[in-house]
């Protein structure tokens, strides 16, 4: 089962992301305090973010968390998938590909591409995203941090 972030969810999704974060699938971890203003920022029920608590066999088995963006080069709407993190324990049982399929059914029609990056060491997410039909980009992506 795939759901909205609740408030109920605060903790869980706090040492979630704490772990996806200090996992291969990312360059650098991030302050606790980051994932908070993420936390507040979807529970303010924001046009740009939104989360979903991935579930299986009634427990928590990870989260997805999306933005959605404006895109001129496609003239639509963008989902970026931002995080898909899936526990260990639950790795294997096609909850990432379901995922992926949950966010394509709930914005078809409505977007005209999803993104998403990853790092490069992040093999077994690449093979799901290539499975899924993700196609690499050509580009180099930029920074300016504040």
């Amino acid at each position: 089962m795939i759901r909205n972030l609740e408030l109920k969810d605060r903790a869980e999704f706090i040492d979630m992301a704490t772990e996806f974060y200090g996992s291969n699938a990312v360059l650098h971890s991030i302050p606790v305090e980051y994932m908070e203003r993420t936390f507040s920022e979807i529970m303010s029920n924001s046009p740009y973010a939104k989360c979903h608590i991935i579930e299986h066999d009634s427990e928590t088995a990870g989260y997805g968390l999306i933005s959605i963006t404006y895109s001129n080069e496609v003239g639509s709407l963008v989902v970026f998938i931002e995080e898909l993190f899936i526990k260990e324990r639950f790795r294997g049982h096609g909850l990432g590909g379901k995922y992926l399929d949950f966010i394509h059914d709930m914005y078809s029609g409505t977007v005209r591409r999803f993104r998403l990056e990853i790092s490069k060491n992040n093999t077994d997410a690449e093979r799901l995203y290539l499975r899924k039909g993700y196609k690499e980009f050509d580009y180099k992506q930029m920074v300016r941090g504040l």
